[in-house]
């Protein structure tokens, strides 16, 4: 299967396993490189510096041909770590990096200096136009089908129209958890996909068994958007305790979001307390009990390692 994206990052096959946030880890990237893939994990993983360092020298050691692997950057003021984990990328060194929730133009910049390539993460049109005048080496579609953050159009209908009017690379992020899946989307005109939730239910992620298990028992109908982790409207499987506290965000939030002079901090202060509440279950909303996930949960039927999940994938 070879594409612009296999070419670009000298892989086997056209498929980016997503970064996830704590899902994500070294095990499934080695595991992704073996199998012909590249692999991202988010820079925010990590609690310190030090550890991303270290992560990115124990992925160069254990490389092999046909892999890659990159990370991704949250590059808008509410990720205080950004500036510091740009650097230590930029200085250890790595394939890619996918940049998220704002301009990627200093990331662009500096990786390009050192030979890294960006892909942005965008929803429409506008954006990949934007991206792409700043040097964007692709872009990462993100569809209504995605985990997490998702976009507004169809696979078809985003891919179809960024590819009309874009000249770099379209990786498709959505609504892939099968073979047929990924031919779908590549005869829409995408030059790869982005994978994130069937690797939840892989054996080597860094998340509960609990978690796990319920991407096997829940399927695509079971997918609901909430605002109650990150103040931004996000996929969560629809739990028991989801339908109890409700997917709108709280009164007083939507007061604060109307205020212009306050918008931008309350954006900022709840994507900290989104980032915390996921990791240390301090808030009202607990990671234990709502779970990220996308529709491609469908094809999730136990929990296999990640070398199996992908051989589903191409096979």
């Amino acid at each position: 299967m070879s594409t612009e994206l296999t070419t670009l990052l000298n892989i086997k096959h056209p498929i980016i396993q997503a970064p996830m946030f704590l899902v994500s880890n070294v095990a499934m990237v080695k595991e992704a490189m073996k199998s012909g893939i590249a692999a991202c994990i988010p820079a925010l993983n990590y609690r310190t510096l030090e550890e991303l360092r270290d992560a990115i020298k124990e992925l160069k050691e254990s490389k092999v041909e046909g892999g890659s692997f990159g990370f991704n950057l949250i590059v808008n003021k509410s990720n205080i770590k950004y500036k510091g984990q740009l650097e230590v990328i930029c200085e250890e060194g790595c394939d890619f990096i996918i940049t998220s929730l704002g301009s990627p133009e200093e990331t662009i910049n500096q990786a390009h200096n050192v030979g890294i390539k960006v892909f942005c993460d965008v929803v429409d049109l506008k954006f990949a136009k934007k991206v792409e005048g700043l040097g964007a080496d692709a872009v990462i579609a993100v569809n209504n089908q995605a985990g997490g953050h998702r976009g507004s159009k169809s696979p078809e209908n985003l891919i179809k129209e960024l590819v009309a009017n874009c000249n770099i690379p379209i990786i498709s992020a959505g609504g892939v958890g099968c073979k047929s899946d990924i031919d779908k989307m590549l005869s829409y005109g995408a030059e790869g996909v982005s994978v994130g939730s069937p690797f939840i239910a892989s054996t080597e992620a860094n998340v509960t068994n609990e978690y796990k298990q319920a991407c096997v028992e829940y399927g695509a109908n079971d997918i609901v958007m909430t605002e109650r982790i990150s103040g931004t409207p996000c996929t969560v499987i629809n739990t028991p305790y989801v339908k109890k506290i409700g997917t709108k965000q709280t009164w007083l939030e939507s007061v604060l979001n109307k205020n212009k002079k306050l918008k931008k901090w309350v954006k900022m202060i709840r994507f900290s307390v989104g980032m915390h509440a996921a990791t240390k279950a301090a808030t009202q909303v607990t990671y234990k009990t709502v779970w990220v996930a996308g529709p491609s949960i469908e094809h999730t039927t136990e929990i296999l390692r990640t070398k199996e999940i992908i051989d589903r994938l191409i096979s």
